[in-house]
């Protein structure tokens, strides 16, 4: 007879990450990173604001660090999650891909289409993997809808639209930088309709042409846009509409239509319904709102950043692409950077 082998299968190691930036962004990140626990150790967390890494580390009981030499010097850190404001971006991915550390990127890529291109190819010449922070890209309901899409259920696609309606009170642009071009680069297409935009990228491709507005309302006091609307023509002749605002009170849900030949798909808050010509109604639900709409930019659970977070890690450990990668995060960046184009010369703009 012969003998049994015991095989032993050896566990992956852990991964090793460093935190940069403690700002609000940082709770669902830390809660993922806890529940990740088994995969990931947190080395180190810094901010430059001493309270801050005091809240942090009292809160999630993750070490803090009070320089950022130590996480980007530290050989053993794998990779670095980057949560500062976006004009720090650019200057914090060369400094990873110096120390050939994988970069996981809060959204955007940073302050203009330039700088965001310059991100992504710092990346690529270091060979390090990045990573954007976008996370609706996760939402259950969100991969069931574009598996079925991207199978033909809609057929072709005729139109395809967005609406994001959210409310910030002027408070929330009073943060210093806040809404300014010299820190965040734009106001509600790059800070909070970016993670719809890329959504309606993924479902029905990239548009190929814009023509619309941006505008300032008299509701807020910023210097970059809080309104926009605006026209989309797509690649196989199919068109659409965008319309985004953090001036509608008191804060709705986001909603994504997709109309095809076969059907139509609309998406809305936690949920969404496909209807098909042949009948067939398929409803679909998640129960995992992450669209922080209202006054509280942060009222989501942390479900789709987890995920998003374990995309990350297979992506470093099995050496591919993570799904948000800076090269699918582009596609967005070129879109709004045509939205903001039209409305300044009132030409239609190719993206």
């Amino acid at each position: 007879m012969l003998e049994e082998l015991a095989v032993t299968v050896a566990q992956p190691r852990k991964l090793r990450a460093g935190i940069i930036g403690l700002g609000m962004a940082s709770g669902p990140h830390a809660l993922s990173l806890l529940d990740l626990q088994d995969r990931v150790e947190v080395v180190g967390a810094f901010s430059p604001t001493e309270a801050r890494r005091k809240a942090f580390a009292d809160r999630f009981g993750l070490p803090v660090v009070d320089n950022a030499d130590s996480i980007f010097d530290d050989p053993s850190i794998d990779y670095v999650i980057v949560l500062t404001p976006p004009n720090t971006h650019l200057a914090l991915v060369e400094r990873a891909a110096a120390s050939g550390k994988h970069v996981l990127l809060e959204k955007p890529l940073e302050i203009s289409l330039e700088r965001s291109r310059q991100v992504i190819e710092t990346a690529e010449q270091a060979g390090i993997k990045l990573g954007i922070v976008l996370q609706r890209r996760f939402r259950p309901v969100f991969t069931e809808t574009a598996r079925l899409i991207g199978e033909g259920m809609l057929g072709e696609i005729v139109s395809a639209s967005l609406r994001l309606c959210n409310w910030r009170d002027q408070s929330y642009y009073d943060a210093p930088g806040r809404g300014t071009l010299a820190r965040d680069g734009g106001g509600v297409l790059l800070t909070q309709a970016i993670h719809t935009i890329d959504q309606l990228i993924v479902l029905a491709g990239l548009p190929t042409q814009v023509t619309g507005f941006a505008a300032t309302s008299s509701v807020h006091r910023m210097e970059t846009e809080d309104l926009v609307h605006a026209a989309l023509r797509f690649d196989n002749g199919a068109l659409g509409a965008l319309s985004a605002t953090t001036a509608a009170y008191p804060g709705f849900p986001d909603l994504i239509e997709i109309v095809g030949t076969r059907g139509t798909a609309r998406l809305e808050g936690d949920g969404g319904i496909i209807h098909l010509m042949d009948g067939r109604r398929i409803d679909l639900h998640d129960g995992s709102p992450d669209g922080g709409s209202g006054a509280d930019p942060m009222a989501f659970s942390h479900a789709n950043h987890r995920a998003m977070h374990q995309d990350f890690l297979d992506a470093v450990t099995t050496d591919r692409q993570p799904r948000a990668s800076g090269a699918e995060a582009l596609k967005a960046h070129r879109l709004i950077d045509a939205i903001l184009r039209t409305s300044a010369t009132g030409q239609l703009v190719d993206v």
